[in-house]
Formats: structure tokens, sequence, C-alpha cells
């Protein structure tokens, strides 16, 4: 018997068991593991950015607050704002999750921020009456939490990175690349572990 002599609904149906069959297999063989994991870190890395962004938002109040001190070190202030600058006007290229170079500039100014920020807190120490400003505690808290945030954002971000980079060089992973995914590249990772720029906390009880 020929194909074309089977009635039109026999071969729906034999094709709708077919992929009923194939595609649990093309399922549990990780055809989807790419693409699951690719948004997984463009996630990671929009809630990197929104945290990031966070703390940035943070920085007018606290500088017009730490002006308000007596003979504050007019230098700490001015390394806060132009770090904050450097970090508003960096404009983000599309690919910078494929783009390592640009990643690692990104990095260096939110470091630069995070430096800056970190000094300024020490300094602040030194001036009683900022210690006893509550609107300059509930600043200094909420930087702090969002330094938290950030460094939980980062993690997350590196873990989603290392598992989409994973699939992308093993196998059955990179068969599938480039099979179905060829435009999927491996994404950059940071270079600096988030320890090394946490701004250190800062006791308001004494």
């Amino acid at each position: 018997m020929r194909i074309s002599d089977v009635p039109q609904w026999r071969r729906g149906l034999a094709l709708l068991l077919a992929l009923g069959f194939l595609l649990p297999l093309l399922a549990s063989c990780g055809v989807n593991d790419i693409p699951t994991y690719r948004e997984q870190a463009k996630a990671a890395w929009a809630e990197v950015l929104n945290q990031y962004q966070r703390r940035a938002d943070l920085v007018p109040n606290l500088v017009a607050t730490v002006k308000g001190a007596a003979n504050f070190e007019s230098k700490t202030l001015e390394a806060v704002v132009e770090a904050r600058a450097k970090v508003g006007q960096m404009q983000l290229p599309p690919d910078i999750l494929n783009n390592p170079q640009a990643l690692q500039t990104f990095e260096q100014n939110q470091a630069g921020l995070t430096s800056a920020l970190s000094h300024l807190l020490v300094v602040s120490e030194q001036y009683p009456e900022l210690k006893a400003n509550a609107n300059y505690q509930t600043l200094q808290a909420q930087l702090e939490g969002t330094e938290n945030r950030i460094a939980v954002a980062r993690r997350d971000y590196i873990e989603a990175v290392r598992l989409y980079n994973t699939e992308l060089s093993t196998i059955p992973g990179s068969w599938w690349a480039a099979l179905l995914y060829p435009s999927d590249k491996e994404m950059a990772q940071f270079a600096v572990d988030e320890k090394t720029t946490a701004v250190p906390a800062v006791n308001f009880s004494n």
C-alpha cells in the first residue's frame, strides 16, 4: 500500500502519535535547556541592574544630608558625586552580556561608586551630628540593605551564567546549540568578587 492510499485521518493520527512519542524524548535530552538558562541569566542580569539603580537613586539624598555637616570633607563628597555621575553616564550596549570588555567597564564604574560610598561612611563616623541625624541613619541603613541585595543579585547572575555557559560548552547542549541555537554565545562573567566591594557596616549606637 502506498502512503497516498492511507486515509488522511490515519496519517494525521500517526503523526500525532509520533510527536507524542518524540517530544518527551527531546525534552529529556535537554533541547529546551539553552533557552531556559538564557532567559534565567537575562532575568538575573535585570535584577543586578535594578539593585544598582536603587543604590544610585539613594546617592543624591545621602550627599545632600552629609553636606549639612559642618566642615565635612569636600573631596569625599566630590568623589561620591563623580563616581555616581560616571555610573549614570555609561551607555550599556545591547550585547553587554556577550561583551566581556563592556561588562568589565560597567563593573569597574560600579566598584568605583562602591569604594567612594564606603569611604564616605567611614569618614562620616568622625561627625557626631551626622551619627545623630535620623535622616542620615535611615539612608545609611537603606544603602547597607541595597548593598546586600546587590551581592545576592550578583551571586544569582553568576550562577545563572555558569549554568548557561556550561550547557553551551558540554554535550548534548553544544549539539543543540549548533543545530537549533547557533546565535547563542557564552555570556560574560563578573571579574570582581562582590565581597571585595561591600560597603562596611557603620555602628550608630556609639
